[in-house]
């Protein structure tokens, strides 16, 4: 089959014929109809996070039940699913206590791999995914299945851009409706975090970014307001809410400086939510002094802490029911021969999400 492999940091991914092992147990074989290209597959293809190469990445996917391995019970041949990289062994004690994203148990990307070039070279197998391929081979655990009827281009982004934003908002905070928020990022993973903050029931949920566009893109999402971050945008939430602050501050992009800004943004007892992954090794700062003496709290949110089974089907029904935008979030197509001039375009910045469709 056809994959887009990284064989060096910050090249152009390869587009070869490799060899995809047969599902073991608890595995499926997916064959892909959609993938789209999320910011953290360009930090792995970066270095950023480290990792092996060679590697396929890409983990934001849909297709459709092409084999099924031995103890798979819950799936049937043909069937939509929707392709995540949250591998979960439903054992360890996070799993055990309703916490699949933060799944204890070690997967070797590299070991364990299904993934092999021409040579015989073991790929990495790429955020245990690697969806950047016609087919992937994956822990049943990471799929979720889908209506027969749904767009997958449009069920791809669930696999991560919007679980991640959404659920930041629902799962990670437990946001209350009335609630005053800002948004610090509008880019895929932002614009699913304002409209989760809008149809929970926020107050004021204030969109922050260096960009106008990104801005009228939020105001679209459900943003009540918008601030260009700048040396005044502390005065500038205050303003907004009668000089208290904000109550969540969730901070969706990487970059260091949102973090270190975040806490300064918050009413008393307020919380930062940190969704964005800036590179490893790069460090926030912040007055402990301030966080203790106004009872506020910062946390992590990885994937949204999706529970799968239970948050894909609720966003379906959302979509459905014309409250989640979802088809908005596509900004172009392209076919896997055309992926690095997706890539391209999504380093720029500006667009939502690019989608790579596997039967153009």
């Amino acid at each position: 089959m056809k994959a887009a492999v990284c064989r060096q940091f910050n090249a152009p991914l390869c587009i070869e014929d490799i060899t995809l092992s047969a599902p073991t147990t608890g595995q499926v074989r997916v064959k892909l109809a959609a993938c789209a290209i999320c910011h953290s597959d360009l930090a792995f293809m970066d270095g950023t996070f480290g990792g092996h190469l060679p590697a396929v990445y890409g983990h934001e996917a849909s297709g459709h039940i092409a084999e099924l391995g031995d103890g798979v019970s819950e799936f049937a041949l043909g069937d939509p699913v929707i392709v995540t990289l949250i591998r979960s062994c439903g054992s360890c004690c996070s799993c055990a206590t309703g916490h699949p994203t933060s799944c204890e148990t070690p997967y070797d990307r590299l070991g364990q791999s299904p993934l092999v070039d021409a040579k015989g070279d073991a790929l990495e197998h790429g955020m245990a995914t690697g969806a950047f391929a016609q087919e992937v081979v994956v822990d049943q655990s990471q799929i979720v299945k889908l209506p027969q009827d749904m767009d997958m281009a449009v069920a791809s982004l669930l696999a991560c851009g919007v679980i991640t934003g959404f659920g930041a908002v629902t799962n990670s905070a437990k946001m209350p409706a009335g609630a005053n928020v800002a948004v610090i990022g509008a880019g895929g993973v932002g614009l699913n975090t304002i409209q989760a903050a809008a149809i929970c029931g926020a107050n004021k949920v204030i969109a922050v970014d260096l960009g106008q566009e990104k801005l009228n893109a939020a105001m679209e999402f459900g943003a009540t307001d918008a601030l260009i971050s700048d040396a005044d945008l502390n005065d500038n939430i205050r303003a907004l809410t009668d000089g208290r602050g904000v109550d969540y501050v969730f901070v969706t992009v990487g970059a260091v400086q949102a973090f270190n800004a975040a806490p300064d943004l918050l009413a008393p007892r307020g919380e930062v939510v940190m969704v964005g992954m800036p590179p490893v090794g790069v460090k926030a700062e912040y007055e402990p002094v301030n966080l203790a003496g106004m009872s506020q709290s910062m946390r992590g949110s990885k994937m949204g802490e999706a529970v799968l089974q239970r948050d894909i089907p609720q966003l379906i029904d959302l979509y459905r029911q014309g409250r989640l935008k979802l088809d908005e979030l596509i900004s172009n197509t392209y076919s896997l021969d055309q992926i690095n001039d997706a890539i391209a375009d999504t380093r720029k910045g500006v667009s939502r999400r690019n989608v790579i469709l596997f039967d153009q």
